[in-house]
């Protein structure tokens, strides 16, 4: 063999030998089949981890709602018994016998509405907020069921208050909204001296009876169910009255 053959040799085996390494780099790589079945595999895992983290968002939101509702109820509750623990009424606005210099009347009037009930009082729960005000810790008060604001479909367990008292307890003063989206608001009142629970009370000179609390005030409101779902659901507390008399220094001196 010659050198020149010898040469040409080697080269014919180098070729060879940078094709078979060219072939294999070549074949080393992804087919657009392949590529597709990764991007599949990648769009159902992002579907399920999607699916998954929205199904625990719209949970947290549903939990949040039902827990803002019964806080509200609650506080609702909480307020009103609070508020009708501290009730009063005064024999001694009524002592005298004119009646055009009546300029201060308490109150403790509970009566039926249809089927809601309705509380107007006086009592020393007002909270003065701003100095130099002419305000005490006595107003007047009333609990009611009105037209919802928010929705003129439904109602809504109102609040009034006036910071301060006058001849006419029943009225005047702001209205705002305590428990909204309600379907019924109950009170009962428990007479201390023949321990039956009544539906109405006035403690007005006149009324039935006169400068005479309840010893408790149980209170009911009932709303729709809180899922939507259901029947309605009743939630009620009781407040504790504990001046049960009229005020009168002239004889509890």
């Amino acid at each position: 063999m010659t050198i020149a053959q010898h040469r040409v040799g080697k080269l014919g085996e180098g070729r060879q030998r940078w094709c078979r390494a060219g072939g294999a780099s070549a074949r080393s790589g992804m087919t657009l089949v392949e590529v597709l079945a990764a991007m599949a595999v990648f769009g159902m895992v992002a579907t399920v981890v999607y699916s998954g983290v929205a199904q625990t968002i719209r949970q947290k939101q549903i939990v949040e709602s039902d827990l803002d509702r019964y806080h509200e109820i609650v506080m609702g509750l909480g307020r009103m018994a609070r508020e009708i623990s501290s009730a009063y009424v005064s024999a001694q606005a009524y002592s005298n016998p004119n009646r055009a210099l009546w300029v201060v009347q308490t109150a403790f009037h509970g009566r039926e509405e249809g089927r809601d009930s309705r509380l107007d009082f006086t009592s020393f729960s007002h909270r003065r907020l701003y100095r130099d005000t002419h305000e005490s810790d006595q107003n007047e008060l009333s609990y009611f069921v009105a037209q919802s604001p928010e929705d003129r479909s439904r109602s809504a367990l109102a609040r009034r208050e006036q910071r301060r008292i006058d001849d006419k307890p029943e009225e005047g003063g702001q209205i705002q909204v305590l428990i909204d989206n309600v379907t019924e608001f109950k009170l009962t009142y428990l007479d201390s001296l023949t321990g039956e629970w009544l539906s109405t009370w006035d403690a007005s000179p006149a009324g039935t009876q006169p400068n005479r609390m309840p010893s408790q005030v149980q209170i009911s409101v009932t709303v729709p169910n809180i899922r939507g779902k259901g029947r309605e659901q009743t939630f009620g507390t009781r407040a504790y009255v504990p001046i049960r008399f009229g005020l009168n220094h002239a004889i509890y001196q």
